[in-house]
Parts: structure tokens; sequence; C-alpha cells
């Protein structure tokens, strides 16, 4: 996946998701609850990673102002059904924007314009399980994340 066009219609790229999110919900028996949907949306908005408490601002913008604890937990729903990443060096969420079929995908991070974009890592998580399975390590969870400035930011410098 390469970065969305800045000027894109995002509209599309949220239907989808949304649609995505239902569907994977209804195949793996969870239930997406207006309140996940919500949060998802949030996140949704942009390519940009957002945090907890920016979607509790989206949120009260529309209604009641939720509770952190409900966007945490609606959040940790949203990650274990593989429907946003979390940005550990951010400490913020980015909606998936495919899905991944038991592939494990790494980000690539704008530091000028914040877009994320993700891309397959399935030969990258391979190589570093086999580095670490050597050392008779067992890694119970990897995280790849690029930082760097994207093509558009590149060119409008």
């Amino acid at each position: 996946m390469s970065f969305p066009d800045p000027h894109h219609d995002h509209t599309r790229c949220t239907a989808e998701l949304l649609s995505r999110a239902e569907q994977t919900c209804a195949r793996q028996g969870a239930r997406l609850t207006g309140q996940r949907r919500e949060i998802l949306a949030c996140v949704a908005q942009g390519h940009a990673a957002v945090g907890a408490y920016e979607i509790i601002e989206r949120m009260a913008e529309k209604g009641p102002r939720p509770a952190p604890i409900t966007v945490y937990r609606g959040l940790d729903f949203l990650l274990s059904h593989g429907l946003v990443h979390k940005i550990e060096s951010r400490n913020a969420y980015v909606a998936c924007s495919h899905s991944h079929e038991d592939r494990p995908a790494a980000l690539m991070i704008c530091e000028k314009c914040g877009t994320v974009s993700e891309f397959d890592a399935g030969e990258a998580i391979a190589s570093i399980s086999k580095a670490a399975e050597i050392q008779h390590f067992h890694a119970t969870r990897t995280v790849i994340e690029l930082a760097g400035t994207c093509n558009a930011c590149q060119e409008g410098a």
C-alpha cells in the first residue's frame, strides 16, 4: 500500500473501512456496537494517527463526551480485531487500510504531515523471528514503524 494522495476522496476510504469492519466482526462472531463503530469512524477521519483524547473530542462534537476508559476499551476491541493499528512511538491509532489475512503489517509515518501508510511486513517479520529463534528468544509481539517523509511532503519542500 502506498501513501494516499493528499487530495483523494477520503469518504470512500471510511465507507470501505466501516463495511469491512462489519464483515470482519460478523465473521469473527464479535459485536461492532454503535460506540465501537463511532470510535472507528473517528479514527478513520484521516490517514494520520490520533490519540484517545482526540477521539474523545471528536465524539463530543456529535454527542455526549465519552469517558476515556470507554474509548480505550473500544480501541482495544478494534485492535484485537485488526481494524486499527497502534503506533507505539506516538501512543496513537490509525485505521487499518486493508485486510491482512494474518499477514503482519509495518507502518510508515510521515514526520511532516503525520500521514501513516502500512505495508505487508511478512518477510521482515519472518527474518526477525528467525533471528530471535536463533537467540532462543520468544517474542510475543513485534512492531515495525518507519519514520520519515512521504513523497508529497518531499515534493512540497
